[in-house]
């Protein structure tokens, strides 16, 4: 992986300012529909920064000792060199959300209101991020045109599938918010989507397999959906459940086709900076 450029020492990598990009919007709307809610902007700012730093740690750690720890045992020192790279998502989802729950906990938020305010923008970040991700999948059956060549090979461009998916998730989850059944609801759904668009992609990427064609991720997504579901039954018997409010039509037009726009636009810059 070639930077895009460097300053001094530091090297500036794709998928490191796409990475920032993602994390900025998204930081911005999110900060803009927390005060509209009431919610102390400027305090939770402070948390998104604390979850970030935690969501690294924790996808370092799953990376080390799941996917790669036989390496990593003879090679320690390595550990902390992750502009080699080296992160799991599914580790970086956990570590976030207990750094998360934990600084929510503490400034006296309110959890599942924070929570569903919050999960729309993670992925909204997701998505954008992965423009940048050097991570392509494996070689494509005949010549489809929306392949990537990567060393004179045809191969699935999974971060285009990816970002597809997580603008849909986030389409759905804006509009969720909007009209909420119960506290918790759109960070629940944000949980088991993100965890199904993961088994998806897993598909057309290589990755440690357990049999057949199941991969380590996908026994991860799999478990994480289980748990999540567990606990969304136990938070809507403990909460009361209300008939959500309609959404008006040209609402829900107006939201997809800022999706629509905003995934031609990924699309578009995807193919330049990776085609």
């Amino acid at each position: 992986m070639e930077p895009l450029f460097q300053i001094g020492p530091i090297k500036v990598y794709l998928f490191g300012m796409m990475i920032a990009i993602g994390t900025l919007v998204a930081i911005f709307l999110l900060l803009k529909v927390a005060k509209s809610r009431g919610l102390n902007e400027k305090v939770l700012l402070d948390g998104i920064i604390y979850s970030f730093l935690g969501g690294v740690i924790g996808a370092r750690i799953v990376y080390v000792f799941v996917y790669n720890p036989s390496y990593y045992l003879a090679n320690p020192v390595d550990i902390l060199f992750l502009h080699n790279g080296g992160l799991s998502i599914h580790g970086g989802l956990l570590g976030g959300l207990l750094v998360g729950l934990l600084f929510l906990r503490k400034n006296q938020f309110p959890i599942w209101k924070t929570l569903d305010i919050v999960a729309p923008f993670i992925i909204l970040a997701q998505g954008i991020s992965r423009i940048g991700c050097d991570v392509f999948g494996v070689p494509t059956s005949g010549e489809p045109f929306w392949a990537i060549e990567v060393d004179g090979l045809l191969v699935h461009p999974v971060q285009a599938y990816e970002f597809i998916l997580n603008y849909l998730l986030f389409g759905y989850l804006w509009l969720r918010l909007k009209s909420t059944a119960y506290q918790g609801q759109v960070f629940f759904h944000y949980l088991i989507g993100f965890l199904t668009i993961r088994g998806i992609v897993e598909f057309f990427r290589e990755n440690p397999l357990l049999f057949g064609v199941i991969s380590v991720s996908h026994v991860m997504s799999l478990v994480g959906i289980l748990f999540i579901v567990l606990v969304m039954n136990f938070q809507k018997k403990r909460t009361k459940v209300i008939i959500p409010p309609g959404i008006p039509r040209y609402e829900i037009v107006k939201v997809w086709m800022y999706i629509c726009g905003l995934t031609l636009v990924s699309i578009i810059l995807y193919y330049l900076l990776q085609g």
